[in-house]
């Protein structure tokens, strides 16, 4: 799969399929689309192409909103791998990009730019400056432009919309098994472990410290976890405390993780951790000593969790 920045692609993946949208986290709502994709891949004989943008524009126009994603872009990139994307365009969302008119992102770069012959969105769809361009916008101009809209219908699991946003609140609630099965794997937050206070080796159960950054933000306390290093495909075993530590009278959000049957020195490696069973809430408790006899509760439950 070839991954470009803009929108100078090669001449082999100008015609294609072209979906546009942030697909943070590539649910099951995802998933449908790229399938509905490949059906046409297969009949019209072209390549599956992708537009998406970084950081998403909604971050982009609010700088307030700091925990949000739910997959980074590495992750986005292997992922709409996995699904036999032939080529991705994550596109730098800055000011510049941001004003675009509607009419010409449709013009300079849907149509000269990609030749775009089918485009796969959403219905609320929106783009150009002052999300004034929609769906109706990019039907009006199919003929003049030789494109085809696709609006795929929305994926509904019990009673409900399949969306990243819905995903998003089922984790800040703690409801990580419903996030899963609408993600259709188990959610992940990759990062650099760095070193720490050392507050979890004090109390005999050493941790490895990774700083969220803007992934969403699931409800603080203690899971369940598998871990895969960096170059590696075998899984080690763990707990983990997603939160603020506050018996220790921490303030800024942390993850941290303990793995099992492990030694060995993570500093600066980068490690992809998989939420696999919400345990307990994040709890103050009064001293370290009943803290720690808790930590063993939550280890026994951890191991025996598959």
């Amino acid at each position: 799969m070839k991954h470009y920045t803009n929108f100078n692609i090669q001449k082999i993946y100008k015609g294609s399929i072209i979906l546009i949208g942030n697909f943070d986290g590539l649910h099951l709502g995802h998933q449908k689309l790229f399938q509905l994709a490949q059906l046409y891949k297969k009949k019209y004989k072209l390549r599956i192409g992708v537009v998406n943008f970084d950081p998403m524009p909604k971050m982009f126009f609010n700088k307030k909103l700091k925990n949000f994603r739910l997959s980074n872009i590495h992750q986005k990139i292997k992922l709409l791998s996995n699904l036999k994307v032939d080529f991705v365009i994550t596109k730098k969302f800055d000011k510049k990009f941001s004003k675009i008119k509607a009419l010409d992102f449709i013009i300079q770069i849907l149509n000269k730019k990609l030749n775009s012959k089918f485009i796969f969105v959403s219905n609320n769809f929106r783009f150009g400056n002052k999300r004034e361009g929609n769906v109706h916008l990019l039907k009006k101009y199919e003929k003049s432009f030789k494109y085809k809209v696709v609006k795929p219908e929305p994926l509904i699991k019990s009673k409900k919309t399949v969306s990243s946003s819905l995903i998003r609140n089922l984790l800040e609630k703690g409801f990580l098994d419903k996030a899963n099965n609408l993600l259709n794997r188990n959610w992940t937050i990759q990062g650099t472990v760095k070193k720490g206070r050392q507050l979890g080796k004090k109390i005999g159960f050493p941790t490895c410290n990774i700083d969220i950054k803007d992934y969403v933000l699931a409800k603080p306390g203690v899971y369940a976890v598998k871990v895969l290093r960096k170059n590696s495909n075998k899984y080690i075993k763990g707990i983990a405390n997603l939160g603020y530590r506050p018996t220790f009278n921490q303030k800024k959000i942390l993850l941290e993780v303990h793995l099992f049957n492990f030694s060995g020195n993570l500093y600066n490696k980068l490690l992809s951790v998989e939420f696999i069973k919400f345990i307990r809430k994040e709890k103050k408790f009064k001293n370290v000593n009943q803290l720690r006899a808790q930590i063993k509760k939550d280890l026994n439950i951890a191991k025996k969790t598959k």
